[in-house]
């Protein structure tokens, strides 16, 4: 049998991928009654690992076939969710699952980069899609943003703008899923931590009764999203041995997976590396036990207080107990019952057949896919309730889906579909669809007889006003399979869409809500990818089918050929660099700012670039032409500020290409692991003028954590910054700096920075000043007593960025040197105030400022000065990672006064 390892990156965007009557289907579309963004087959159970292919694989779907169970599991974050729960009922038991998850963490913190806000939401989505994969789950999202951390449920509803937005995204997801349970990662009680996870219980349990209430939400219903009730209600005990329903062991071997669930698990949740979780560790073999709630129930048989065994207790899960499920007598659907008998029969053929040659259950397989599609066209015509037929409607078409997956695997059968284009040597320059372009797409399946393919039956789906020419085809014998190539010539639409997010905020640092630029595809982790393949097959008289995402192909960061869905893109990328600029009111000359080009077309034609600067300053060049000969340019101009005062502006860039303007770029998101994305901004620079006074002379030495942009900032202001490698820390000669900072989580992440600490702490001693900033593991950071006297790091923070601040130390000359320091400087900051403050402190540390949220006392750890030797040791929990990228002038000028500490009289 052909090697299938390539179908892992082919089939990577099949779990994200929605069809509509746009694209082909397995099955036939359900137009009149079901909404366009239902549940697809590719959408239900992603299948990109080895354990989703071959004789595995085919199990598996064939344990899928025997249950009409189904399973979504609600939680907050990108990280919240009970994997190994998942991934138990999915892979263990064959239940159809899918996690709803509220927000992408976009207002989290990095462990990796520096990217926050939206783009690292974008990359929170392809984190968790990887985990998906193992958890064997579908995903949605609603359209509230993560805006940081919250204390309250109510804060959270208050920048969500109340329960609605976010309760009609679960209610839509319920009515379009039809889980028979619903567990919830949290019970909406000030336990859950996090504002986010006590709204997303407190969602859950009223969306649990909203989505069977038909006087909800009415548009939904007016959209095809008819009322469905949910059976049961759990919510997380996450090891609580208290008033729990039942007790479930992920940590039981599964022998497909060659481990436990639990274990599994762990393996996809490793994907979300933002969130730290390269330093989590395996999960040692043994029972797991985790303890769930009975939270609501629509089945008045199991009375609370009842300990079940299974989560489904009570529910009919089998193949033919579908129709008592859903409450369907033989007067509303005769056929059903027998068609259901049928289906369960072809399930036990196929099983019997695998045990002596898997290809043998394609036959029954096939046949119980056309008797599913049987029963999917007499329950359309039937007369039932909308609701009701909704309801089955989506049971059987995954049934479909399942009978075609599983047949498939059984003959071995390969669906490729790529571009035929160069391997590019990175994502980036990956090869890219652009408006009005055209390309040549290779579809080419592999078969073994009695499997036939007829050239006319390899087709594709494009987007509408786009074209498709389909060009010669043959067919090669090699190693005892036939592979049938078929060419097509694809012409790109003038105004075709790019491959984007469908949701963006204007202002992701003010708002928690995200706009939705496409309906279609709301709650939908991402749009589905513009190109794909459809082949079907002949196995005698039977009729079978496979799809496949159109392809391009790259080298990852190690130099290993991998591929990407086909994304659409613009012709050309405009960015301004950097993105941000902070500089002072008192700025004589110019300041640079460079353009980033990157092509996506041929030739050597030239294009006009221009800089637009606000009323009454400079720009030189005025334009600049640039060439096309090259895929990445870089024009940089000379921007001459004038009648500076504190103040924020912007500048634009305008790209003129054969007569169209483009003003925005994209950034390509992804790693060796994850999927590949885009995310655009607009090509502009925030600019943001501040009345900042710096001291003479003065060197810094930065040494970076999980990494921010801190650096960046003070170059822009002036200051002399060099940032010192972690892994030189051993060697570096620390004398030549008058202050060392310690970027976010500097501790956490380069182990150097935990190995080196005496080193820097004699760095103080002999008369230098340090920085140290937040870091995000209080335990191993008390642990490694890296402070120069006992202090006790904690998890408190002030999430609300305009609680007043109390200068405790009024006279400290950080108050006064080089910039005079009053309440007023903390007035405009952005998203919080701080994190990870100090719980407790030797008396030799001095408290400066003091602040707290709401209702709460104030926390008087988070600014701490103590003279060590001859320095200056200061820990800071206060968000100066957030507040200088944006340009707050008050944190500027604090920030600076912190790395002047201790230099006042030099």
């Amino acid at each position: 049998m052909r090697p299938r390892s390539r179908l892992a990156y082919l089939t990577w965007w099949l779990s994200v991928l929605v069809f509509t009557s746009l694209l082909f289907l397995i099955i036939p579309t359900f137009a009149a009654d079901k909404p366009a963004s239902a549940q697809s087959c590719s959408d239900a159970t992603p299948h990109a690992l080895p354990q989703d292919q071959g004789l595995i694989g085919l199990k598996l779907e064939l344990l899928r076939l025997r249950t009409t169970g189904r399973f979504m599991y609600t939680d907050a974050h990108p990280d919240d969710e009970d994997g190994s729960l998942l991934a138990l009922e999915s892979r263990g038991r064959g239940i159809t699952s899918l996690l709803m998850t509220l927000n992408r963490g976009e207002g989290g913190q990095n462990r990796m980069g520096s990217n926050l806000f939206d783009v690292l939401g974008v990359l929170r989505t392809l984190e968790l899609l990887s985990a998906d994969d193992y958890y064997g789950s579908a995903q949605r999202f609603s359209r509230v943003a993560d805006f940081g951390f919250s204390k309250t449920a109510e804060e959270t509803f208050s920048k969500w703008g109340g329960h609605e937005i976010p309760l009609s995204d679960m209610v839509r997801v319920i009515r379009e899923f039809h889980p028979d349970v619903i567990a919830s990662r949290f019970g909406g009680t000030s336990r859950d931590g996090h504002g986010n996870h006590q709204a997303s219980g407190i969602l859950s349990h009223e969306a649990f009764r909203a989505a069977g209430d038909a006087n909800r939400f009415p548009d939904l219903t007016r959209e095809g999203f008819f009322a469905w009730q949910p059976k049961k209600l759990y919510t997380d005990g996450f090891g609580s041995r208290q008033d729990y329903s039942i007790s479930i062991d992920t940590g039981t071997q599964d022998s497909l997976l060659g481990m436990s669930y639990a274990q599994f698990a762990r393996q996809g949740l490793k994907h979300q590396l933002s969130q730290g979780a390269g330093d989590w560790g395996d999960i040692p073999a043994g029972p797991r036990p985790t303890f769930y709630k009975l939270a609501d129930s629509a089945i008045a048989s199991i009375p609370a207080g009842t300990k079940e065994s299974d989560l489904f207790e009570g529910v009919d899960t089998t193949l033919q107990g579908l129709s008592k499920k859903l409450g369907i007598s033989d007067s509303q659907a005769s056929f059903l019952r027998p068609g259901l008998l049928a289906l369960q029969t072809k399930v036990d053929e196929a099983t019997a057949a695998i045990a002596q040659q898997p290809a043998d259950a394609a036959k029954p397989l096939l046949d119980g896919l056309q008797l599913t599609n049987q029963l999917i066209e007499q329950s359309r015509q039937s007369l039932m309730s909308p609701e009701t037929k909704a309801a089955l409607l989506t049971n059987l078409e995954t049934k479909a889906c399942e009978f075609q997956r599983a047949a498939n695997l059984a003959l071995g059968l390969d669906f490729e579909v790529s571009v035929d284009a160069p391997v590019a040597s990175n994502a980036e320059d990956a090869f890219k669809a652009v408006p009005g372009q055209s390309f040549e797409v290779r579809a080419m399946v592999t078969y073994t007889d009695p499997v036939t393919v007829n050239p006319d039956e390899v087709k594709l789906s494009v987007p509408p006003e786009w074209s498709v020419t389909a060009g010669k085809h043959f067919t090669i014998l090699t190693g005892g399979h036939r592979i049938t190539h078929v060419l097509f010539r694809v012409t790109v639409s003038e105004n075709a869409e790019y491959t984007r997010p469908y949701w963006h905020r204007d202002d992701p640092e003010t708002e928690a809500v995200n706009k939705i630029d496409d309906p279609r595809y709301v709650t939908l982790p991402l749009p589905p990818p513009p190109v794909q393949g459809r082949v079907s097959y002949k196995l005698g008289e039977l009729t079978g089918t496979e799809t496949a995402v159109a392809q391009v192909k790259f080298k990852n960061t190690a130099g290993v050929e991998r591929s990407a869905s086909l994304a659409v893109a613009p012709a050309t990328s405009v960015a301004v660099e950097p993105g941000t600029q902070v500089i002072p009111v008192s700025l004589q000359g110019s300041t640079k700012t460079s353009v980033a080009i990157h092509n996506n077309v041929d030739g050597s034609a030239e294009s006009n670039l221009k800089l637009q600067v606000p009323h009454g300053w400079r720009v030189e060049p005025p334009t600049q032409r640039v060439r096309f000969d090259q895929s990445n340019n870089v024009s940089n101009f000379q921007v001459y500020p004038s009648h500076l005062s504190e103040s924020r502006s912007q500048l634009k860039a305008d790209l003129n290409y054969r007569g169209k303007n483009y003003t925005e770029g994209y950034t390509v998101v992804t790693r060796d692991d994850l999927r590949v994305f885009y995310y655009y901004q607009p090509a502009i620079q925030r600019v943001s003028a501040v009345d900042v006074r710096l001291p003479a002379n003065l060197r810094v030495g930065y040494i970076m954590g999980a990494g921010d942009d801190i650096p960046t900032v003070m170059k822009q202001l002036g200051v002399d910054v060099t940032v010192i490698p972690a892994q030189q820390l051993g060697s570096a000669d620390l004398s030549r700096y008058s202050t060392i900072v310690l970027g976010i989580n500097a501790y956490t992440t380069p182990p150097e920075v935990r190995e080196k600490n005496q080193r820097l702490l004699d760095y103080v001693s002999n008369g230098g000043t340090m920085i140290v900033q937040y870091n995000q593991d209080p335990e191993e950071f008390n642990g490694g007593h890296y402070t120069p006297y006992p202090a006790e790091l904690s998890h408190d923070r002030v999430t609300v960025e305009q609680a007043p601040v109390e200068i405790l130390a009024p006279q400290d000359p950080i108050f006064h040197f080089p910039n005079q320091i009053t309440r007023r400087d903390f007035d405009g900051w952005v998203q919080e105030r701080g994190l990870y403050f100090m719980h407790s402190w030797d008396p030799r540390f001095v408290p400066l400022l003091a602040t707290g949220d709401p209702g709460e006392d104030p926390l008087r750890g988070g600014l701490l000065e103590a003279k060590y030797g001859k320095g200056t040791y200061i820990y800071t929990g206060y968000a100066f990672f957030r507040q200088l990228p944006a340009g707050v002038p008050g944190a500027v000028r604090l920030f600076v006064n912190l790395i002047s500490a201790g230099h006042e009289s030099k």
